[in-house]
């Protein structure tokens, strides 16, 4: 089966080859796929070398699968080039996530979105994916009636300038910016591009795309996002408020249930999520389980996950892998 990577020397590009590799992926084809200026580099995956090639190389190479990983603008203009021969394209840009024929897809909750016909599939929102996972059995059990989150998000999530900011302004050295101001010893309240209402878009991610995966437009959703200085992980503080009430026992056997989702909840040990933990692991971690005693039917729980693994990569993947074992991608 031949599986193209369309920016395969990004950020996400380079662990989509790591995820493959670790998930068996050791009988594809690979076809590496970035912009003209990396054309002819080599991409090392499964100890073979590999030519990066055009978009237009690729799309004639007719692949089973194409994951996208380099940007919306290139995803709006290729993901249907690639559809058109019949290729399953998982889309890790924001481009399609909005569309109503496009499924937005965290497989552990809603793959049975995918169908022959859904040639395009959106990864969600870095964020999203994590929160989804905690929120989706509490939902099924509970009904949420609203939300407050708040994110803190690794410089990991802008991409490789940022981070090399983070690197440089550690060490004192002056560099070019991803952010308007620095991030090292500082945070701000500032993700994506401001919108008329006041709220970032990664704000607005947060809220559309989780109505959109849990299938309830009628969610409450607010949401504030923060960059901090970290790498390793997204961690994400929220504020449920059900409509029905619970026990604490109860969330906490839910939890443990959900196929990826780690609970590391022992206040007396002082064991919780942190992206210290999570950095290169593919489950999204839960603690700080608590009644919010301010209201009823309301609960805070603190999620933590690598945003480069299940927030990009592996999910991407993982919907790879559901579309080779249901048949659908040959």
């Amino acid at each position: 089966m031949k599986i193209a990577i369309v920016g395969v020397t990004g950020l996400v590009g380079s662990i989509m080859l790591k995820v493959l590799e670790e998930r068996g992926f050791n009988k594809i084809q690979l076809i590496p796929v970035a912009s003209s200026a990396s054309i002819g580099k080599k991409i090392k995956f499964l100890n073979k070398d590999y030519s990066v090639v055009s978009v237009e190389e690729a799309i004639a190479q007719n692949p089973a699968i194409a994951i996208f990983s380099a940007g919306s603008d290139a995803s709006l203009k290729y993901a249907p080039k690639f559809a058109e021969t019949g290729c399953f394209v998982i889309d890790n840009s924001s481009a399609w996530r909005m569309y109503t024929n496009v499924p937005l897809v965290v497989p552990e909750i809603n793959s049975n979105a995918i169908t022959l016909e859904t040639k395009i599939i959106a990864n969600p929102n870095c964020s999203t994916i994590q929160m989804v996972m905690a929120l989706a059995p509490l939902h099924n059990k509970y009904k949420i009636k609203r939300l407050v989150i708040s994110t803190y998000q690794s410089v990991t999530g802008t991409g490789v300038k940022a981070v090399r900011q983070l690197e440089n302004e550690t060490k004192g050295i002056d560099t070019e910016k991803a952010y308007p101001y620095s991030i090292h010893r500082n945070l701000f309240p500032h993700g994506g591009s401001f919108l008329e209402n006041g709220y970032t878009s990664e704000e607005q991610k947060l809220v559309d795309e989780t109505r959109k995966i849990l299938s309830d437009n009628s969610l409450r959703i607010t949401s504030t996002v923060v960059r901090v200085p970290v790498t390793g992980g997204h961690s994400i503080a929220v504020n449920i408020e059900f409509e029905n009430d619970f026990t604490l026992e109860d969330v906490r056997k839910l939890l443990i249930a959900m196929p990826g989702i780690v609970v590391l909840d022992d206040i007396e040990k002082n064991i919780y999520p942190m992206p210290l933990l999570s950095e290169g692991k593919d489950e999204v971690f839960v603690g700080r389980i608590r009644r919010d005693e301010s209201n009823p039917n309301t609960l805070n729980i603190w999620i933590v996950a690598d945003n480069l693994r299940k927030g990009a990569a592996t999910n991407a993947v993982q919907i790879a892998q559901y579309l080779i074992e249901k048949g659908l991608a040959k």
